[in-house]
């Protein structure tokens, strides 16, 4: 981009570093440096990073408790004005309320520019060792414990990498109940991605419940969990353990429900056998 020239207006989507302030793009540094609001997550963390490129710029708060107010007055600066809209780390719109600022950009006929560059859902899956060739990528999961394992039931079956984000407290807690719905994958764990301490430890599930449960790590981390084997009848005591799992968030019916819609098998067979278990 020609420094000298002056940008168009519009909306920018800047991708910031998520820990290694070194990652951001001379582009990132050039359109941050020469915009005249910076729509940010929080305006004292961005503060430090146009700190360390040497520049002051106007910002706008715009996080998840203002947004619905503050986006009409953003839409209409950026027919005039350029608009870089940045997170606390790593790409915009990536498990944050960004893209319903560019939903309605683009409804207004803004042009939107995307400055691509970190994300930690990415960078951990590079880390993992495990398959790259299809992945999903699940935010973060809910934090009370029935909501979390409907939501991992939903996608069992789904025959690709899993991606999620998890606060360091509740890590132990999220890895044992994917073992309990998943059983025992091979998944990873990445934390302070780019940073000095950067670390990504790959093992089976239970082990990596275990270790952290002894030790649960600060901020955020990333898990990444293996795809299903190939297909094969699940065994006795795999079948048992899921429905001794489900029954203690779960009646009994749905119960044999949630297990058969994560194994496929027949809702009818797995109450009988939840029946006989909690007898």
């Amino acid at each position: 981009m020609n420094a000298s020239a002056p940008l168009p207006p519009g909306l920018y989507i800047v991708a910031t570093p998520i820990g290694n302030l070194g990652d951001l793009s001379p582009r990132a540094a050039d359109i941050l440096s020469r915009a005249d609001v910076v729509a940010a997550e929080d305006s004292r963390v961005t503060a430090k990073l146009l700190h360390h490129i040497g520049v002051k710029r106007p910002m706008q708060p715009y996080h998840d408790h203002n947004a619905d107010a503050v986006r009409p007055s953003l839409i209409a600066r950026m027919a005039a004005e350029v608009v870089a809209l940045v997170s606390d780390a790593g790409t915009p719109l990536i498990s944050d309320p960004g893209y319903k600022l560019v939903r309605d950009a683009r409804a207004a006929g803004v042009t939107v520019t995307t400055v691509p560059g970190p994300c930690a859902a990415v960078a951990a899956l590079t880390l993992a060792g495990l398959p790259t060739d299809r992945f999903l990528f699940l935010g973060f999961l809910p934090p009370k414990e029935k909501a979390k394992a409907d939501a991992i039931v939903e996608i069992a079956a789904v025959r690709a990498t899993l991606i999620l984000y998890e606060s360091g407290p509740r890590l132990a807690a999220t890895l044992t109940t994917l073992q309990g719905v998943l059983g025992d994958r091979e998944a990873a764990v990445a934390r302070e991605i780019t940073k000095r301490f950067e670390e990504c430890v790959t093992a089976p599930l239970s082990q990596l419940a275990a270790r952290y449960a002894e030790a649960p790590p600060k901020g955020e981390i990333v898990i990444i969990v293996a795809p299903p084997g190939e297909e094969s009848a699940p065994k006795e005591q795999d079948i048992n353990a899921l429905l001794q799992d489900a029954l203690t968030r779960l009646p009994v019916g749905q119960a044999a429900a949630e297990v058969a819609k994560a194994t496929g098998l027949p809702r009818k067979e797995l109450y009988s056998r939840a029946m006989a278990l909690k007898a």
